[in-house]
């Protein structure tokens, strides 16, 4: 079971953490990934992070976020700094097996989503 927290309502250039705890799983043998979709839009690919904690960004959010994974307590963070009002959307939290991949479909195990506003 994944569990997303930590969405809210900021303002343009505002920094905001949120959380992904797990449950009932090996954390520490799972990729893990951060998606996003916003209003009327499809779910897309945010960002990665490895077994071994190396991350992979989209490039509209490299240098502006980063993820991260706390294996002693189950949870993956995504630190997103300089929020932008495109920034918008329903953040949600994957796992997978293997290698890191982009897509949706690649992801058997998701959470539920944390709202993330940015105003202008």
């Amino acid at each position: 079971q994944l569990q997303a927290s930590g969405g809210g309502l900021v303002q343009a250039g505002d920094s905001l953490r949120i959380s992904c705890a797990v449950s009932g799983r090996t954390f520490s043998s799972y990729l893990m990934a951060w998606f996003r979709q916003a209003p009327g839009k499809e779910r897309t690919f945010v960002a990665g992070i490895r077994r071994n904690g190396s991350g992979y960004y989209v490039d509209s959010v490299k240098g502006r976020f980063t993820i991260s994974r706390d294996n002693a307590k189950n949870t993956v963070y995504l630190q997103m700094n300089s929020l932008k009002p495109e920034d918008t959307a329903v953040y949600y939290c994957a796992a997978r097996e293997n290698i890191l991949v982009t897509v949706v479909t690649g992801y058997p195990y998701w959470g539920q989503g944390t709202l993330v506003t940015v105003s202008s």
